[in-house]
Order: C-alpha cells, then structure tokens, then sequence
C-alpha cells in the first residue's frame, strides 16, 4: 500500500432501500469521506422514512461468504458492522473477522429502529456480546443500545454515560463510543472512553427531522477515518463535525415525510445545480 493509495474500507449490514440508513448510508458515508466503500449484507429489509414493515435476513453462509471473498482478493483498511440481523449471522460474521485481527473495526449495535421496529434477534444480543464485541476496536452505542447489551437503565446524565461506558469496556471492545443524542436538553455530547481515559465531543442539538441514518453515518466515517490511519480521538472528531454538518444541510433534500436522511455529500453537491 503507497501512502497516497485511496483505502478501502468494508461495511457489513443490512440494506435500507429508501437509502437513508444501513448499508446505502454506510457506502455514502465511507465514500463522502475519501474512502473506496465494499458492502456484505446481512438482510433485506422494507423502510422508508416512516418505519420498518419487514426485515428478510439473508443466509449466514452467504453472508460469511461474502465477507470471505472480499478479504480473499481485496485490502481491508477498515471494517464497520452496522444491522446483524440475528444470532447465527452475528456468528457468521465473527467467524469471517477473526483471521483478520488488527484491522480496526467500528461495531455499531444496531439494535432498533428510529420508528421502533426490532432490528436485533434478542437471541443475538449473547453472540454480540461474546463473539463480536472483542473483535471490535470500538463500541459505538447511543444510550438505549448501551442499556440493552448491559440490561440496564438508560443513561440521563453524563455520568451514568461514563459509568456505562466503563461495563461495556469490560466485555471486549477496545475503546466506546457513547453517543449522547437522545439525552435530553439542548446538547448531544458523546462519550469516547478507551486506553486514553474519558474524553467528551461535544455537540449542539440540531433542530430538524433529518436523522434517519446518522448512527450507520457516523460509525461508517468514523471506520473510514480510522482506515487512512489516523487516531481514534481525531477519527471520532472528524467524522462528527462532518455528520453535523450533513444534518444541517439535509434541508436541501427533499426525500420522504418522516425522518429524512441527512445529505452526505454536502460538501460535494450544490442544491438546484444542473450539472
């Protein structure tokens, strides 16, 4: 690999047809960031920006295989796991990864639905928790994902985050990530504990119904900042100043009635522009 080589980074998740979340996100996000997107999908499901009205898993041997022959022909820089589905495709999925220690990995424990709906087989939480967890260099969870892999309550304040944070660590992932978005007032800080300590990124609320997708965003940017080698506090303070930006130009899209998507190449496209 020469320095100046673009990287390559490999999301493995379900897809989201209306394009705002899972693995159209995900290829958006990696690709927004400088970064040649590979996607494995895990399931098929039926959304749009009003909610889920069916989830189609695909065959964990079809998923491992898709994994394997990426790795068999193509350098990984990074890998992001977003929507696992169920246990067998989150064994599936570890299996795949664990002759591939070292890579950095974003695991994003997609769990539930902006509108509610169950995304995660709670026969998966174990295999997540066991297989998967120590395989990822961070953990990005907001605070209800937190609560269901710890059984617990949802975290309303920033220290009850931090404590969260801690017990999370101690089951595998190398660093986490505690998104603070759905605390409520007018900040959104997130939590970043990892060999370093406890750091805060802080962050304001920002008005709009745009955030279909911004978990599978930002892990991805995050996987795309950590395959051009940089280290985890920047990686995570790029890719969120960047997804704060995507959420306050979303207004130029007009996609959907419920939550919209946020605009992944702002930095790229001029709205109303004819070429």
């Amino acid at each position: 690999m020469t320095t100046t080589s673009i990287r390559n980074v490999l999301s493995i998740a379900g897809s989201d047809p209306s394009g705002g979340a899972g693995i159209q996100a995900d290829i958006k996000a990696i690709s927004a960031r400088g970064c040649y997107a590979m996607a494995a999908l895990t399931a098929l499901t039926a959304q749009n920006t009003r909610g889920v009205s069916a989830v189609c898993p695909l065959a964990p041997d079809f998923v491992e295989e898709q994994i394997r022959m990426v790795f068999a022909d193509i350098r990984v820089d990074a890998v992001k796991i977003g929507m696992i589905a169920n246990a067998r495709i989150a064994e599936a999925v570890a299996r795949a990864l664990e002759p591939h220690r070292g890579i950095p990995v974003v695991l994003d424990p997609v769990m539930i639905a902006k509108g509610g709906a169950a995304l995660l087989d709670p026969e998966a939480v174990a295999v997540l928790k066991d297989r998967l967890l120590p395989l990822a260099t961070l953990l990005t969870p907001n605070l209800p994902e937190a609560a269901a892999l710890l059984g617990a309550q949802e975290a309303a304040d920033r220290a009850t985050m931090a404590e969260q944070a801690s017990r999370l660590a101690a089951l595998g992932p190398a660093a986490i990530l505690m998104k603070g978005g759905h605390l409520a007032g007018p900040e959104s800080p997130d939590c970043l504990l990892s060999g370093e300590g406890i750091s805060w990124f802080e962050g304001v609320r920002i008005a709009g119904s745009n955030t279909h997708g911004t978990g599978c965003s930002l892990s991805s940017a995050i996987a795309a900042e950590l395959g051009k080698g940089k280290p985890l506090g920047e990686a995570v303070s790029s890719a969120k100043l960047w997804l704060q930006q995507a959420i306050t130009m979303a207004d130029q899209l007009e996609v959907g009635s419920g939550h919209g998507p946020v605009h992944h190449f702002h930095a790229l496209w001029r709205a109303g522009a004819a070429d």
